[in-house]
């Protein structure tokens, strides 16, 4: 197997952007969901209530310090924001995603601020989570096992999420419709995508795996939302992959797709590419069997 595709999301819940390669830290992978979008009141918001995030792409400029954000409808309408701001002289600002609350954020200010608010039509702030800030991952699936640093950017619950391509396949299989017409892999918002012989959902037994020279570790299959079932071409809902997901992917009354991942402290400031061979090293019993 190798690593066939590696994304980022700058800003989370906004347009994801494939690169040749990335470099690991503790929460993931740099430079991946270190921006949010926030409620005045400081709660986290994504594309499960915005639709119109699913249409905002982004694009970074490592070596000039750069993230660009702009709408898909109004390409020229381009806000210019620094990869990795500055620290601030204004306070930190206090923000809730899921279980995680207070966590401390350095707001970048009113231009950004006014730029999301104008194209999503309601009030929101851009936070950024500066390397000062510790967000313990609360599951109680972490492996202290090999895991010391439990810290996770503002991704939903763990740092990275790996798919496998006989994953996606075998659920546009149970769809009935032709892999060009089915569910593209981009719904899922992973961070690697793995392609190589190996069953469908292989990636919920890799307890651990060597990447490159990177060493990783499974923790549990992703819990999956609705926010799957919005085209990420459209920003439009359908029932599709939940629907069918839900026939042979659930247990514990969550629906599964992909594996949440940590990084093993001594592979922090490595780097992975594309073409990277995968090694599985230690099998984990999966939350479920899947009969294909």
């Amino acid at each position: 197997m190798i690593l066939k595709s590696i994304h980022l999301y700058p800003i989370k819940s906004l347009g994801g952007i494939s690169v040749p390669d990335a470099v690991l830290d503790p929460r993931g992978l740099r430079y991946d969901r270190r921006y949010m979008l926030v409620t005045p009141s400081g709660d986290f918001i994504t594309q499960r209530s915005s639709h119109q995030m699913a249409l905002i792409d982004v694009a970074i400029d490592v070596a000039a310090n750069e993230l660009r954000v702009w709408h898909r409808h109004a390409p020229t309408d381009v806000l210019t924001l620094p990869l990795v701001p500055d620290p601030s002289d204004e306070p930190n600002y206090p923000v809730n995603i899921w279980d995680s609350e207070g966590v401390s954020a350095q707001p970048i200010g009113p231009a950004a601020d006014a730029w999301f608010t104008k194209v999503l039509n309601k009030p929101c702030r851009l936070v950024y989570m500066p390397d000062s800030t510790q967000r313990t991952i609360t599951s109680s699936h972490i492996r202290p096992d090999v895991i010391t640093d439990e810290t996770v950017s503002f991704a939903d619950g763990f740092p990275i999420l790996v798919v496998t391509e006989s994953s996606l396949h075998e659920l546009n299989r149970r769809i009935g419709q032709e892999q060009e017409q089915g569910m593209e892999m981009a719904r899922f918002r992973p961070n690697m995508v793995v392609e190589g012989l190996c069953w469908p959902h292989d990636e919920d037994t890799w307890g651990t795996f060597q990447l490159g020279g990177a060493t990783l570790h499974g923790v549990k299959p992703c819990s999956r939302c609705v926010l799957t079932t919005l085209d990420p071409a459209t920003g439009q809902q359908g029932k599709e992959p939940l629907r069918s997901l839900a026939t042979y992917r659930s247990a514990r009354n969550k629906i599964l797709f992909g594996e949440n991942v940590m990084v093993n402290p001594t592979s922090a400031g490595q780097t992975i590419s594309v073409g990277d061979a995968i090694q599985v090293l230690e099998r984990k019993e999966p939350w479920l069997l899947v009969g294909v």
